[in-house]
């Protein structure tokens, strides 16, 4: 038997990067998922390169009538929603004194209010299954600041405090809620431009998307049913603390 047999899971952002490796990890483990994505070609593809266990939904989460369709597409086409992966986001930079308020307020509205409108929107269909299980995808920027980054940590930092909201009161109907925190994870969007330095990360190199989905598939079993509310760090140590140069490794001198 595998870890998410019966269990039907919608993941958003699912057609690339880590919400694809969420999907396939979850359909491995025996889940029937929906892909949900903007990008309607690759998240098609995509689904149907998985197979009869998964189907594609488009859904912009800042719109409120997607998630009603999306939530109703994972009900007609395997009849319950068990999982919610709240996946998507967006990046923007800029110090704050140059920060747009566009950009600024579309930030925040992907990565902020569309997790809000997911949760909500998913309420209904997982208190009809007897309880289910939410990941919202946060952020290593949900756990500390980065400059140049001001919406997007403060948007993370919103996953994390809106996860602990949704978990005390969801609690009641069975409904578990936790935040997931990645680090540098090698994906295209974060290799498109120069490489980032892992000198930060106390083991030395960048996460890939697998260690991710890994992560969710265990917050999405039964086997982390008590676990509700929290944090769940895969950041490689980068949050732990700071590394004090000449003390971090074996040598003579570091002694």
């Amino acid at each position: 038997m595998s870890r998410l047999d019966g269990k039907v899971a919608l993941v958003t952002g699912a057609a690339r990067g880590i919400g694809a490796a969420i999907a396939k990890a979850m359909a491995e483990a025996g889940a029937n998922v929906l892909i949900a994505d903007v990008l309607d070609d690759e998240g098609q593809a995509f689904a149907e390169a998985i197979g009869s266990a998964a189907r594609y939904v488009h859904l912009d989460v800042t719109k409120p009538t997607d998630w009603q369709k999306a939530v109703e597409s994972a009900v007609q086409a395997f009849g319950k929603l068990n999982v919610l992966v709240n996946n998507a986001g967006i990046s923007t930079y800029g110090l704050i004194e140059h920060l747009d308020d566009h950009d600024w307020e579309k930030t925040l509205a992907v990565n902020l209010s569309g997790v809000f409108r997911g949760i909500k929107a998913a309420i209904p269909a997982m208190r009809s299954a007897g309880g289910g299980s939410i990941v919202n995808i946060s952020s290593a920027a949900g756990m500390l600041g980065y400059t140049g980054l001001p919406a997007y940590v403060a948007s993370k930092f919103g996953v994390r405090g809106l996860t602990k909201a949704a978990a005390l009161e969801l609690a009641r109907d069975g409904i578990r809620v936790n935040s997931v925190h990645p680090g540098f994870i090698r994906t295209p969007l974060s290799m498109a431009g120069p490489a980032p330095s892992t000198d930060a990360i106390p083991l030395r190199r960048m996460g890939e998307p697998a260690e991710v989905g890994n992560l969710v598939v265990y917050l999405a079993s039964d086997e982390s049913a008590f676990s509700t509310g929290s944090e769940f760090i895969v950041d490689g140590g980068q949050t732990a603390g700071a590394i004090v140069w000449g003390f971090d490794d074996d040598s003579d001198a570091a002694r």
